[in-house]
């Protein structure tokens, strides 16, 4: 893996290659490259984006992508992004979810592109906007399945397991604590190195991620450019009966290859999948009085038309020291007018102890209350206010600014909890 100096267009430039010679020394599209590669352009952004925010790689591949059979559209059952009264539900409802099934619960053995499952989204590829919320859990490899998502860029967040997601460009080796994005367009295959992995999926239908600016914090804090890495160039040779799976326009498209896709021996560029280690964020907290915002924990932002507003913001609540003073120490009572989907990777939420576990989920949308569950309230209400290690945890939210539809197949699955809402009912009545 090698480092991400400036994330996403920030002057960055890389180059790999997986043979000695492989990169062309003067000119990115050569009349006779080396080695008899193809060189083929992946662009990120429209061509006349800022230099600053342009975003694009060349890739010298063993066959261009133009080598595939004709698409079919095949679909997918729990794949979905279609906002219809057929497939989603609209509510203001406070909505929770416990851990998502586990493959090994089924008696067949399934894929990551099979077991794939969408909860909620409030965008598409159409708009350029919004986001789209899965989960998945899969305990099979499938060597001769690829996927491109021509609709969106994907970030993975591992729960448990470990796999390998292995792109165009490299390998990303990702498990819990770790995450994964994989820029939109860009082919990959999953391989499980454990015996079943459970997970989150984002897909980014807007600008690509980035990191946020710091601002009054400074140079220092938050995440650490340096800490991102890309994938160094690797390449699979193979030839057989094999199959893209192309994610457009909310549906899935078939085409059969008769190579390995992945068989990019050289690349340099901007626009390259990456990973990030969780436990390297650099947490800013308050150490004098009351509750800072949860924007102090955003890892990476996907940008709006609208200055100061997010797509999505992708926030984590890691292991960190409290230590204000006079301060209720959870999440306060709020509605705001962003809309929330929150996941749990390991140990607890400090504002829901018990009810939410790792592989679960919860829906808040624009302006409905949520906060700390009653026990949550009593204990900090009451609790002696010295120096605290909260550790043992990872929570992480995707933020929007526009509100999510869940879908019915997840308002119809057994970890559905229909009565969420009692969580906050025993909230006893203190004034006097």
């Amino acid at each position: 893996m090698s480092d991400l100096p400036y994330l996403n267009g920030f002057l960055n430039h890389f180059e790999t290659e997986a043979r000695p010679g492989a990169l062309p020394k003067d000119q990115n599209s050569p009349q006779k490259p080396p080695l008899g590669l193809y060189p083929e352009q992946v662009t990120g952004t429209p061509f006349t984006a800022p230099r600053h925010r342009n975003l694009k790689s060349w890739l010298y591949k063993i066959q261009p992508s133009v080598v595939q059979g004709k698409f079919e559209e095949v679909g997918h059952p729990t794949w979905m992004s279609s906002i219809t009264p057929e497939t989603v539900c609209k509510t203001p409802q406070a909505l929770r979810f416990q851990p998502h099934p586990l493959a090994s619960g089924n008696s067949q053995k399934t894929d990551f592109y099979s077991s794939i499952f969408t909860y909620a989204f409030n965008g598409s590829s159409l708009s350029n906007a919004g986001c789209a919320v899965h989960l998945f859990s899969c305990n099979e490899t499938h060597p001769n399945r690829f996927i491109q998502n021509a609709d969106a860029e994907m970030m993975i967040v591992l729960e448990t397991g470990e796999a390998r997601f292995i792109t165009e460009m490299g390998i990303l080796e990702l498990s819990p604590l770790w995450i994964g994005v994989i820029p939109r367009g860009i082919k990959f295959r999953v391989e499980l190195q454990s015996p079943e992995v459970r997970g989150y999926v984002c897909e980014n239908f807007g600008q690509p991620f980035l990191i946020p600016d710091l601002g009054p914090i400074g140079a220092n804090g938050l995440a650490n450019p340096r800490h991102f890495e890309t994938p160094v160039a690797s390449f699979e040779d193979r030839q057989g009966d094999f199959e893209l799976l192309t994610r457009y326009q909310g549906t899935v498209w078939r085409a059969p290859l008769k190579h390995s896709p992945l068989d990019t021996v050289a690349w340099h560029g901007n626009y390259a999948p990456y990973r990030y280690d969780l436990r390297k964020y650099n947490t800013i907290n308050s150490v004098s009085f009351d509750h800072p915002d949860p924007s102090i924990f955003t890892v990476l932002t996907s940008p709006s038309a609208v200055p100061g507003t997010a797509n999505i913001d992708f926030v984590i609540f890691p292991p960190r020291w409290m230590v204000a003073e006079n301060t209720f120490r959870p999440p306060y009572y709020h509605r705001n007018v962003m809309n929330e989907v929150m996941g749990l990777i390991q140990g607890h939420y400090d504002a829901k102890p018990t009810g939410f576990k790792p592989g679960g989920l919860s829906i808040h949308n624009c302006m409905t209350g949520h906060g700390p569950d009653a026990e949550s309230y009593l204990k900090a209400s009451t609790s002696e206010l010295k120096p605290d290690r909260y550790q043992n945890t990872m929570a992480f939210m995707w933020e929007s600014n526009l509100a999510f539809a869940t879908t019915h197949q997840a308002l119809q699955s057994k970890n559905f909890e229909t009565d969420y809402f009692q969580a906050w009912q025993a909230l006893p009545r203190n004034f006097k």
